[in-house]
């Protein structure tokens, strides 16, 4: 048995931590080639691997691949081929190819990659827009003005600010138990972090008509059947479902709207499964928070509006990309290979 890793640039462009671990996971196992290719590199995988006739597992990352390319293999018995960084797979006839040869090729059965890291950021995005924690950090840099929570004119007065508290209180803040979580989404990202706030005591309900019942009891949330009344109390408001064409503007401006005053809303999954000019006009209104990883416009101009306000916590499209979420990147194509007494 001979195993081969063989990984482009362009691909450690977008997962940098990849293939490396793809090397130590297979190196654990036994012997394997690993072939780091030169920016410039334009020949085939054909004719970069040495002996493509005995290569029985193979591993080719954004490497270019001819049908002739995949006839040289001919001992070939499984496979992960990639042709781009988000993991596209073969032409047709080349799938033929493998296919008529006998060899598994292993694809990601989900996103699940990373599924923990964008949660685990929606969870700190709407801790930050609680307690507007970004913005203070920001103003104690410049000013000792956030030291002092004494309320104007020195005269307390119920509900402003006092004695070491400096929330918003115009906002949904304060801590996340017993707060009203609404989340639309319950697959992997969302049902993790439906988990999460549930952990800290929050109510949680979920709405999403494509997941099955066991996915809300797993995540502590109750099933909400209808959209517009998921909506109706929400405290804090979740958008997490992928983008596909399904799900492009899946959340209206009617539904943005009739968020409640003070709602936060938290964005980590695509901007664009919501009507972003609605969520802008509440924001810039004050009538609702803002915690976004993503956003209509990225990056987003300096000049934007959204940018430096006290009721908007940005981040730049990074919730995803974790060390860890690249391992599993790997680990998830890897653990489907066959275990190597199947080889003896």
């Amino acid at each position: 048995m001979r195993s081969v890793i063989i990984v482009h640039p362009s691909f450690d462009a977008i997962w940098p931590w990849t293939a490396d671990h793809f090397h130590t996971l297979w190196k654990a196992q036994g012997t394997t080639d690993f072939i780091r290719l030169a920016p410039d590199e334009l020949k085939t995988l054909g004719e970069l691997v040495p002996e493509p006739s005995s290569v029985t597992r193979l591993i080719s990352l954004n490497v270019a691949v001819t049908s002739d390319c995949l006839h040289a293999f001919s001992s070939l018995k499984e496979a992960v081929i990639t042709t781009s960084s988000y993991g596209s797979p073969l032409a047709e006839e080349q799938m033929g190819i493998l296919k008529d040869a006998g060899v598994t090729v292993y694809t990601h059965p989900s996103e699940g990659f990373w599924g923990q890291s964008v949660s685990e950021f929606g969870l700190a995005l709407t801790l930050c827009g609680l307690r507007r924690i970004p913005q203070t950090h920001h103003d104690i840099m410049t000013s000792l003005q956030p030291w002092y929570y004494e309320p104007d004119n020195g005269v307390g007065m119920p509900k402003k600010r006092g004695q070491q508290f400096g929330d918003d209180p115009n906002f949904t803040n304060g801590t996340v138990e017993g707060k009203r979580v609404r989340i639309v989404g319950a697959g992997n990202i969302a049902s993790r972090y439906a988990s999460f706030v549930s952990m800290l005591g929050a109510d949680v309900a979920a709405w999403d008509p494509f997941a099955t019942e066991p996915s809300f009891h797993r995540a502590g949330a109750r099933k909400e059947w209808h959209l517009s009344q998921l909506i109706q109390d929400a405290e804090i408001f979740v958008p997490m479902v992928p983008l596909t064409e399904k799900t492009i503007g899946l959340i209206t401006a009617e539904h943005i709207h009739s968020l409640p005053k003070g709602c936060l809303v938290v964005l980590v999954t695509r901007a664009e499964i919501c009507d972003m000019q609605a969520i802008r006009e509440r924001v810039l209104k004050d009538e609702i928070s803002l915690a976004a990883d993503v956003f209509d416009i990225e990056p987003l101009p300096l000049q934007d509006s959204l940018l430096g306000r006290h009721n908007v916590v940005h981040t730049p499209h990074n919730a995803g990309r974790t060390v860890q979420a690249n391992q599993r990147w790997a680990e998830k194509l890897v653990e489907q290979f066959l275990p190597l007494s199947q080889y003896e």
